[in-house]
């Protein structure tokens, strides 16, 4: 689908320079002199490389609509990640670096992920914003802090290291945030 170039906004997925690249940032610039005029900061999607381009209104660009499959993650086996399309049954091994080496500790067993595709070929993983992970390690409960705004580092069995509470003790089960690793809450 053709879209002008000032109606880009971020998240949307484009091909150009016959490659697939997502907007990150979008502006709009309206020069004192000149027409005016998107500066699009683009992520390549294959690559991870940057583009900061300009599009004028009358530029056409190819809007790129992804397709999402659920998945399940069935197991890791040293560089690559096995998963399992959720209605054909179909499995797919994805490279360890695809998903990321910080962000494939937090799969789990049978967890559900969404993994976008572009003509058959996967895009993009996205796991689900919070996991429940036990603490292996951390400094024993102090009594009296249960109120401060101080953290502590902690283990968690994954092997993420992470800033908890003083109030949350080794053995204890709590919800991490997977996108930066930050401790959200006690689990229930």
């Amino acid at each position: 689908m053709k879209i002008n170039g000032n109606e880009i906004k971020p998240g949307n997925v484009l091909m150009h320079q016959d490659t697939l690249w997502v907007a990150v940032k979008t502006e709009h610039v309206k020069p004192g002199k000149g027409g005016a005029f998107a500066q699009v900061e683009l992520k390549n999607l294959l690559d991870g490389r940057k583009l900061n381009e300009r599009f004028r209104a009358a530029d056409k660009v190819e809007r790129v609509r992804l397709e999402q499959k659920d998945h399940t993650f069935l197991f890791d086996s040293g560089d690559t990640l096995t998963f399992m399309d959720a209605e054909s049954y179909e499995q797919i091994e994805l490279a360890k670096d695809f998903v990321g080496e910080d962000r494939a500790a937090y799969l789990q067993d049978g967890m559900s992920v969404s993994v976008e595709f572009h003509e058959e070929r996967p895009i993009s993983i996205a796991l689900p914003q919070h996991v429940t992970l036990e603490i292996t390690e951390t400094e024993p409960v102090l009594k009296g802090q249960t109120q401060a705004n101080s953290f502590k580092p902690a283990t968690l069995e994954n092997g993420v290291r992470t800033s908890v509470p003083p109030f949350v003790g080794m053995g204890e089960r709590i919800v991490v945030a997977t996108e930066d690793g930050s401790y959200v809450k006690r689990a229930d």
